[in-house]
């Protein structure tokens, strides 16, 4: 990936963000959100206002690209690589370039530009935009060159005005990364210093201090005592009825 556009002060951000791409993006419901009057894109899920001024160079970047892509698929369908006087293998390299250039148009980059719709100032989609569109010149350049070779001058024209229209995109897309790159290094420098003020704000507790006395005899341990045992309820002893009394005897009669 060619990073000679960007300077050197907001590489260290890029390439952390970098790490952070995923492989699929899931592109926006609409593909021309309304914004508000912050320049906030309605139902975005960013976390703070965007400035009006970066979202009008945004939707102008974004316009401009998907034009581009529009007439470079129309120039693309007109090439007859087939008649091309040149051997099969340089045909068959160029079909595939066109193939390949026709699916990221169609597919990798219309979700790429409704990300950046729904996030304008989110630098991992924006890198992922530049990145593609690096490729992207790379692979239209292989095939405009090919077409200057083989193929017709009005074939070669409108491609190579193709290519410059990729190419100024890339360098503004390139700008716009590196002030968002610079924005967030200043954001996180001001994050690190109001944390430390707040830090330096907090009362410090003093720690809790433990006396000593060495001349204090050492205290014994304390022996816990058992309990005793009880003792088993007594039993009454049984009582026993006395003896029934047997009447005296009456005199009998005379």
């Amino acid at each position: 990936m060619n990073l000679k556009l960007i300077s050197s002060s907001g590489l260290c951000s890029l390439f952390w963000c970098a790490a952070l791409f995923g492989q699929s993006v899931t592109p926006a419901p609409h593909s021309n959100p309304q914004y508000s009057a912050q320049g906030t894109p309605v139902g975005s899920s960013q976390g703070g206002p965007v400035s009006y001024a970066s979202v009008t160079q945004l939707n102008g970047l974004l316009s401009q690209l998907e034009a581009t892509s529009k007439t470079t698929q129309a120039d693309l369908t007109k090439l007859r690589i087939e008649r091309w006087k040149t051997d099969a293998s340089s045909k068959k390299q160029a079909l595939g370039n066109v193939d390949s250039i026709q699916r990221n148009l169609q597919n990798a980059l219309p979700e790429m530009l409704a990300q950046l719709r729904n996030a304008p100032e989110d630098l991992p989609a924006t890198f992922k935009l530049y990145r593609n569109l690096d490729a992207l010149y790379d692979v239209v350049g292989s095939v405009v060159e090919s077409t200057g070779a083989f193929g017709s001058k009005d074939d070669f024209q409108a491609l190579s005005n193709d290519l410059n229209s990729f190419e100024g995109t890339r360098k503004q897309l390139a700008e716009r990364l590196e002030t968002l790159a610079a924005s967030k290094e200043q954001e996180i420098v001001r994050l690190r210093t109001d944390l430390k003020t707040a830090q330096a704000a907090i009362p410090a507790v003093p720690p809790k201090k433990t006396v000593v006395d060495d001349n204090e005899p050492p205290k014994k341990p304390v022996v816990k005592k058992k309990p005793a045992p009880k003792k088993p309820a007594s039993t009454a002893p049984a009582t026993t009825a006395p003896p029934a009394q047997t009447p005296p005897a009456q005199p009998k009669p005379q």
